[in-house]
């Protein structure tokens, strides 16, 4: 049987060594947008490494793997994809500049200071749930799936799918030429103006619940996780920073916004004009 803190000191080491690796990548390209790619894809490996060490058994723990598996390959080809098509994330070059200016420090030591070793404690925060999760179901048998992980199941199902519906009505609206400057505002975009973000909070919420299924010390312990992830998404670098921009580069946006709720589903305060 693994202690928990020894499995998580494990990870940790395991993903440092990593960050730092794909640190030197970027340095070489200077670029460090992939860096978003690999956030879901550090989840999976910290998922995996978890069940690696503690065991692979109970129903609960290959029930998080299996859903944090398709959650991060799928975001992280979708992330990775994107990146190569459009290059260099505006946001990533204006926080580089600003601490370059700032700090007078280079450019390789900001992306590993600014970006790579501040992204790297928050992904393991993120990921807490599902490693929790695993090392519990599978040092603690028997580990049935009673309602709250079923519960669960279905929720991060639902955020999967949500998820990957928005990411797909982006992807067609952004490939129209004639929809250059405006905004999206049919299928689940007319009813939030992140699909996207809503689905990964559901997806994570979801993957706490059939954590939570272990007990109370676990739920207590990971719900961070998720708690994290929301913030990121609604206050922090997520909805509240990609409005900001939107706001400038789309005539439309600020309508969209009276009308669309910024992060819950919901129906449209007045009928949607079409795109």
């Amino acid at each position: 049987m693994s202690d928990a803190t020894a499995v998580l000191a494990v990870n940790f080491i395991g993903l440092i060594v990593m960050i730092l690796f794909l640190w030197r990548a970027a340095v070489a390209i200077r670029d460090v947008s992939f860096i978003d790619a690999f956030w879901a894809l550090g989840m999976v490996m910290l998922a995996w490494g978890t069940a690696s060490q503690a065991g692979f058994n109970g129903l609960r723990t290959q029930l998080i793997l299996v859903l944090v598996t398709i959650w991060g390959l799928r975001l992280t080809a979708h992330l990775f994809f994107r990146w190569r098509a459009q290059g260099e994330d505006p946001r990533y070059a204006k926080i580089i500049g600003r601490t370059m200016e700032a700090k007078g420090w280079s450019w390789s030591r900001t992306a590993l200071l600014s970006v790579f070793l501040t992204q790297a404690p928050l992904l393991f925060i993120t990921c807490l749930p599902a490693q929790l999760g695993i090392w519990a179901s599978a040092t603690h048998p028997p580990a049935v799936a009673g309602l709250v992980a079923k519960v669960g199941m279905f929720a991060a199902l639902a955020g999967i799918a949500f998820e990957t519906i928005g990411d797909l009505q982006l992807n067609a609206f952004r490939n129209d030429p004639a929809n250059k400057g405006k905004v999206l505002d049919t299928g689940l975009w007319r009813y939030t103006r992140h699909p996207n973000y809503f689905g990964d909070a559901l997806t994570w919420w979801g993957i706490w619940l059939v954590a939570a299924d272990a007990g109370r010390a676990i739920a207590l312990a990971s719900v961070i996780g998720p708690i994290f992830l929301t913030f990121t998404l609604t206050r922090w670098s997520g909805k509240a920073l990609l409005e900001k921009g939107l706001h400038k580069t789309r005539p439309d946006y600020a309508d969209y916004v009276q009308r669309t709720s910024g992060f819950i589903p919901w129906p449209p305060k007045t009928p949607a004009t079409k795109a």
